[in-house]
């Protein structure tokens, strides 16, 4: 079966199908991140339906440590776990052993690190993050590799990202064998590989060149949003896609604002995934189609409006911004819940609108029209 229809290509904008056992996903699609398995700001797997969620993406390292993988498979997996139908895709966990953790040791084998919760010895490379995907039984298993700092120098950026394709290969090959064991939970588990490089464009496209040749279920642009200047990440992106399959979904990992997604979309990739609105919107920055409002501007205190004018999510359509400031500036867990749903809704719903401009050819118009609006504050 083809898991992946292109269903229209407005320049190098995709609109695609992507049917996994977990259900189909429209894309282009931005993932809600859940990292331990919850959204951050007290929201229910039930709220993401709600908010016109399709996919949430959980974390393989956060989930590892804590409350462990074993425990979760014994639970059911991650989908019985949290009680979440549709598709999740776990991150392998490398970003966050490269990030997060101290005393780390890189070797061909993988990497020997200290927990970030409690100092415990950890090993982890392709095959041990591959085995813990697989109890976690997510819809979308992310290939173990390196993120190295997008201005790491050339010298050491070239054999981490040779190091990484290896270890792409292998995670392949794990992924196969644990497919075919008896009591694994779920059979038909994808594999997504990650291109690397840094901001090397002929250290880009060789891997992905070569990535490509493994007809994976997806690839992913990885170790951007890291440092470098939008305009580099966008250049980045413009001279690897092309080098990606076309007939497969194209992810760029972390990313990011809607202006970045609306560009991305715009050079052809298709999956995205930040933590921006819920993050952005514990803090009261609340996402509108003309930027971004900080509640906590005493400019709102009176504001009788919704968040966003014409917005039909459930925040929108129950309270104003004059209350919503009130519960975060008392503390009160519900201001946060409240602006994190809003948040996730206008991110979701972005993709809806990139859907239909694609569909109908428009996107261009779109594009320049958003980015118009996004950068013009309302009266």
């Amino acid at each position: 079966m083809k898991n992946y229809e292109l269903l229209n290509v407005d320049g190098r904008a995709k609109r695609g199908r992507f049917t996994t056992v977990h259900g189909v996903i429209e894309t282009p699609v931005f993932m809600n991140v859940g990292t331990a398995a919850a959204i951050k700001g007290a929201v229910s797997s039930p709220d993401l339906h709600d908010l016109k969620s399709q996919v949430e993406l959980c974390n393989t390292y956060h989930l590892h440590v804590r409350t462990g993988d074993e425990k979760i498979k014994a639970l059911g997996g991650l989908h019985k776990f949290m009680n979440w139908d549709r598709p999740i895709l776990t991150d392998s966990g490398g970003f966050q052993v490269f990030s997060l953790a101290s005393l780390r040791k890189i070797k061909e084998e993988g990497v020997t690190f200290r927990s970030h919760i409690d100092g415990h010895r950890i090993f982890m490379g392709p095959e041990e993050s591959m085995r813990i995907q697989s109890n976690l039984g997510s819809t979308i298993a992310m290939a173990f590799d390196e993120c190295p700092n997008a201005k790491a120098s050339r010298d050491y950026v070239l054999p981490s990202v040779e190091r990484t394709t290896r270890w792409l290969r292998r995670c392949k090959d794990e992924m196969e064998r644990l497919k075919g064991l008896p009591d694994t939970i779920n059979p038909d588990q994808m594999l997504f590989g990650i291109n690397q490089g840094a901001v090397y464009d002929d250290i880009r496209i060789s891997q992905a060149d070569e990535i490509s040749e493994l007809d994976l279920d997806g690839y992913a642009l990885g170790g951007l949003a890291v440092g470098e200047t939008a305009e580099e990440m966008y250049h980045v992106i413009d001279v690897t896609v092309p080098h990606l399959p076309q007939n497969k979904p194209t992810y760029l990992m972390g990313v990011g604002t809607p202006i970045n997604i609306v560009e991305a979309v715009y050079r052809g990739v298709d999956f995205f995934d930040c933590v921006y609105p819920t993050r952005n919107g514990r803090h009261g920055h609340i996402y509108t189609h003309h930027g971004k409002l900080n509640l906590m501007n005493a400019r709102y205190e009176m504001d009788t409006r919704p968040l966003e004018t014409g917005c039909n999510c459930p925040v929108c359509r129950n309270h104003t911004r004059a209350y919503l400031r009130h519960l975060l500036k008392a503390g009160e867990m519900l201001g946060m819940r409240l602006a994190v749903m809003h948040n996730l809704y206008f991110y979701n719903n972005l993709m809806e609108e990139i859907r239909s401009a694609i569909e109908e050819n428009r996107y261009t118009a779109f594009r320049e029209e958003f980015i118009r609006n996004y950068n013009t504050p309302e009266d």
